[in-house]
Formats: C-alpha cells, structure tokens, sequence
C-alpha cells in the first residue's frame, strides 16, 4: 500500500504490550512503549540514549531531544508504564554498560537500525492479525498523536507534541477531513 500509514487503535496497542510481556521479551516492550509515548520518528528513536530517558536508576516522566529531521528540540511525557518497563530493561543482564537504550547485537553499530526497528514493527502489528503493509513505523508515531486529536480536537497541541513547525502540516498528517472539521464545529454552541 502506497500513502500514509495507518494509526494503532488502543486495543491493537494493548494487544502488542500484552504479547511482548507475555513473552518476555523486555527491549521489544521497552521499544514499543517508548515509540508509542514519545511520538519520536524512527530515526530519533533508535538513537535514544539511556541518558536521555534514565537519571539516578529511575525513569523520567519529562523528556527533550533534538529532532534531527528539524534540528528542533520536541518533548514528550512516558507513562508510568513505559518509566517501569524502561528501568526494568535497563537492568537486564543485556544492558550493562550500554550508552544506547536499544544496542545493536552487531558490533560495528551502537544501536538497532532503522531497518531492524521496521522489522520489528512489521512482526509485532502480524502478530495480532494485522496486515502489515498497512503499518510501519511511522504507525507508532502517529498512534497517541491520533488519539490525542480524536479525543480532544485540539491540532495545535498535536502539533506541538509532534514538533511539527506548520499547523497545516499537522492536519494533512493525522488526515483531518473538512468533515471532521465541520462535525467539531457543529458541536460548539456560542
């Protein structure tokens, strides 16, 4: 499928927690979590630092990175969910001494590639029964932002969360309709 990749929905992302903890399978979870929380693009997430996301053996709730795409920095809270899975990977017997938060197993890289980060993508949306030409990485970036907007109807604060420096930019992103924009408005009563 050509165009803009579909957004999770909440009980397909809890469906991907649920089989990664059953699993086992810490980094994969700790991965998910983080690209879900922080809306990051896959480039910016598989370069996160421990650092960036860990001070004194405890995870942050607030975090800011450069953007590379942008050079701007964007912040985003992780959930209490994400803080616990985030220590608990980073003290698994595969972590010590890591500087990044998702190592590559090959020496000549410090951390996964963009390219395994898709790999991994594509097994966990099959793994539910999803079809996964339709879902990429760019999916994880756009779930909570979705969600966000279906929720509250509020772009600029998407558009914010994104780092996205043009609103229209953001509307053309989450694929806003002029008849999502009209059902907003027919709901407002001055």
């Amino acid at each position: 499928m050509i165009g803009q990749k579909r957004p999770l929905l909440p009980k397909q992302v809890w469906a991907i927690r649920a089989r990664l903890e059953l699993a086992g399978n810490l980094r994969d979870l700790a991965l998910f979590n983080v690209a879900i929380d922080s809306k990051l693009r896959g480039c910016n997430l598989v370069k996160l630092a421990v650092a960036d996301l860990v001070r004194d053996d405890r995870g942050r709730e607030r975090v800011s990175v450069i953007q590379s795409k942008t050079k701007r920095p964007v912040q985003f809270e992780l959930s209490e969910n994400t803080r616990y899975t985030i220590v608990a990977w980073i003290k698994s017997p595969e972590m010590p001494g890591c500087r990044f938060m998702f190592p590559s197993r090959f020496h000549d890289s410090p951390h996964i590639s963009i390219r395994q980060y898709g790999r991994l993508v594509r097994d966990w949306v099959a793994a539910i029964g999803l079809k996964p030409s339709r879902y990429r990485t760019h999916s994880l970036r756009r779930t909570k932002a979705a969600e966000i907007y279906r929720k509250t109807g509020y772009l600029r604060a998407v558009q914010l969360l994104l780092g996205n420096t043009k609103v229209d930019s953001t509307v053309r992103y989450l694929g806003v309709e002029l008849e999502d924009a009209l059902s907003m408005a027919e709901q407002i009563d001055i």
